[in-house]
């Protein structure tokens, strides 16, 4: 299995198929039937998985809380008190033609200092979602600890 292809790193789907699997588990776990989307650096969608109870209408936010953390290379949860009324980014959620998502779920996958894509969960509460998502980043970063032991 190769989880990233050297020289320039990037993430395959093997990595992003360990992380959805991952935060599949956790969303078991913690009892909330999950979207989970994994993109690449370039917020190319390489994985999407929406389990049985997964909510229809978080499908795109899901997609689109790994867009937004993989383009700016932050969680999306970083924009919940800018962009919201008043604050100094607001308005920006309906910019990319309204894929900036602005609240917890979307979190950048960084190796070696580089961002090299991320993973958005959606159809919980915004802790619900970060904890998910942040679940397929811990696996995808302890399989890459092991590869290269």
């Amino acid at each position: 299995m190769e989880l990233l292809k050297r020289g320039c790193i990037q993430l395959t789907l093997d990595a992003a198929k360990v992380m959805v699997q991952a935060a599949e588990d956790k969303a078991r776990e913690i009892g909330v039937d999950m979207d989970i989307a994994v993109v690449d650096a370039g917020t190319n969608l390489l994985c999407f998985h929406r389990m049985d109870g997964g909510k229809i209408t978080s499908i795109d936010v899901a997609i689109n809380k790994a867009f937004t953390a993989a383009a700016t290379r932050l969680p999306t949860s970083a924009y919940a008190e800018v962009a919201g009324p008043g604050g100094k980014a607001f308005g920006i959620h309906v910019s990319n033609h309204g894929r900036f998502m602005i609240f917890g779920g979307g979190v950048p996958v960084v190796v070696e200092g580089q961002t090299i894509g991320a993973i958005g969960c959606s159809s919980g509460s915004v802790e619900q979602d970060t904890e998910v998502a942040q679940a397929g980043i811990d696996a995808l970063l302890a399989a890459l600890e092991r590869e290269t032991r």
